[in-house]
């Protein structure tokens, strides 16, 4: 028996050995923007598995823009011939980075961890260019969640909406006991969530298909988008005044703090009421934005490795590949960051009530065509037209523009940008 343990032993560290022969460690520079309490614990988590491995991360955190300003600084790095090992790029934009042909190819580790398998079709079709794995899917948002304080719609004597005449009538009883109806972010990219989810809500999964997916004019400038600007223009009235520049956590901590009674905001933000010790229920509830219980607004964020020497470096890169869609960080990262895994297969067990919704809300709509990609969150449109809708509903956010010209408004910027 000792002799077998003794051989067994022996073989273990030759195994170890190989491994760390075969592989060297190297440090990967990270661009992200994930920079709020539960957004940096999240990203936290690859940090240490990679840190485990030997390997060093750098990490590049640029705040603000929605990933906007992230964006700015990833072209200039590249543009000097000096790109990060990894950054967070999503949707169109992937396929863009694969044109300038400076991306690191990683059919290699996608085979060996069977992503095709392991993967929606939908999401591995995005992470590919050409047909080979460019990009690695760390999670799956929905968008279109409203998270409210119960707290303060009991003292308000309201109801929770599930329609927008509900919210009007909702929000009135909760402006008049003191409270802010709606915790905004005057960014325009939260103005254009908002937006989208209006959308999605009153015209449907239909319409928000050939409006902001297809971009089509009819819809663009139809009776429908000016309902749905209507509605949105009412939604405005429950603001308050100090929303003009206010970051999305910010929003969502108004809400933990009882200030303000609702968000419409994407799933990201349940990490800010755990990372704040709050509890689903008790201190806080998410349902879909009024009138949305049919779609589900897809975000799938992502890392895009480009292209790095040495072996150190490389060795690094795939590794923090292979780790991103290993189950122990799809877990992890997801139960902090309130998004759910982009890998199949994974157990529901550890996630919460507005988790497991968003697992049967993705599986159903999948299957009812409700499932559909994100304009405000880069999933749907190439950069330049979602930048053109970002405009019209900023200004239409910010000023007192009709709903009727900032629809033939949408019509002529997108067309300009395409």
């Amino acid at each position: 028996m000792g002799r077998r343990w003794v051989t067994l032993t022996i073989a273990g560290i030759l195994a170890m050995f190989m491994y760390v022969s075969s592989s060297i460690a190297g440090e990967v520079e990270v661009l992200h923007w994930w920079t709020s309490g539960g957004e940096a614990k999240s990203v936290a988590v690859l940090k240490t598995l990679l840190e485990k491995e030997g390997h060093t991360w750098k990490d590049m955190a640029v705040a603000g823009g929605g990933g906007g300003n992230a964006m700015t600084v990833l072209k200039s790095r590249v543009v000097a011939g000096n790109p990060p090992t990894a950054a967070q790029v999503k949707g169109p934009q992937i396929q863009q980075w694969g044109d300038e042909g400076v991306l690191a190819d990683l059919d290699d580790v996608a085979k060996a961890g069977n992503w095709d398998a392991l993967l929606p079709k939908v999401v591995a079709d995005v992470m590919k260019y050409d047909g080979h794995y460019v990009a690695v899917p760390v999670n799956v948002h929905k968008v279109n969640w409203m998270w409210a304080n119960p707290e303060v719609f009991r003292k308000a004597g309201a109801t929770v909406p599930t329609t927008w005449a509900q919210f009007e009538e909702a929000a009135q009883k909760i402006k008049k006991a003191g409270f802010i109806p709606v915790a905004w972010g005057g960014q325009n990219w939260q103005e254009a969530t908002v937006f989208e989810s209006i959308v999605l809500g009153v015209g449907g999964n239909d319409f928000y298909k050939k409006a902001l997916v297809e971009t089509d004019p009819a819809a663009l400038n139809s009776p429908t988008m000016i309902k749905c600007l209507d509605t949105l223009r009412m939604v405005l009235q429950y603001t308050d005044k100090d929303a003009p520049g206010r970051d999305w956590n910010l929003a969502t901590s108004m809400v933990i703090q009882g200030k303000a009674a609702m968000q419409f905001m994407g799933d990201w933000a349940k990490g800010e009421f755990k990372s704040a010790g709050k509890t689903y229920g008790a201190d806080y509830l998410a349902m879909p934005v009024p009138e949305t219980s049919e779609g589900y607004l897809f975000n799938v964020d992502s890392f895009i490795m480009f292209a790095v020497k040495g072996k150190g470096a490389q060795d690094a890169q795939k590794a923090m590949a292979r780790l991103i869609m290993e189950p122990t960080f799809q877990e992890v990262f997801n139960l902090n960051k309130g998004s759910i895994p982009c890998r199949l297969g994974m157990s529901h067990k550890p996630f919460d009530f507005p988790a497991i919704y968003s697992f049967d809300s993705f599986v159903a709509t999948s299957q009812s065509g409700g499932l559909l990609p994100s304009m405000a969150h880069e999933m749907a449109v190439f950069p330049a037209v979602r930048g053109a809708i970002f405009d019209v509903v900023t200004n239409f956010c910010n000023s007192d523009l009709s709903s009727g010209k900032a629809a033939e408004r949408l019509v002529s910027s997108v067309q300009s940008a395409m």
